[in-house]
């Protein structure tokens, strides 16, 4: 059992920067691959980023590429995402994510999921 916890989200400006975090507990973090998602006001959850369980292998939307960088620290039990250059079409709730494997992740079979922080990117 993993309890996901999100925070960091808030009010920017376009072209400014945000620091998300994903705190977890529970058992099983360290190998587990993590990712996060968002879902903007009527639309559907999208993927954004993956990890796998070493920080070794990560994954991107296309829409996301070279702003945004995930990574974590399993020594402190935590998922980053880091969002630079952001647009006013980032504005979304973004959740944080556990699963078994990056293509999980990716194929959206979640495990864990967290439970949301808003983003409000305004132009």
């Amino acid at each position: 059992q993993v309890q996901l916890v999100e925070s960091g989200g808030g009010l920017v400006q376009a072209g400014g920067s945000l620091r998300l975090s994903c705190a977890a507990s529970g058992r099983g973090f360290s190998v587990a691959a993590m990712g996060w998602f968002r879902q903007a006001s009527g639309k559907e959850r999208e993927f954004v980023a993956a990890i796998s369980w070493n920080g070794v292998t990560t994954y991107y939307a296309d829409s996301v590429k070279g702003r945004f960088t995930i990574s974590r620290d399993n020594a402190k039990n935590a998922v980053y995402l880091q969002m630079n250059s952001l647009k006013p079409e980032d504005t979304a709730v973004y959740y944080c994510a556990a699963a078994q494997s990056t293509r999980a992740v990716k194929a959206v079979r979640i495990d864990y999921w967290g439970q949301g922080t808003q983003v409000t990117v305004s132009s």
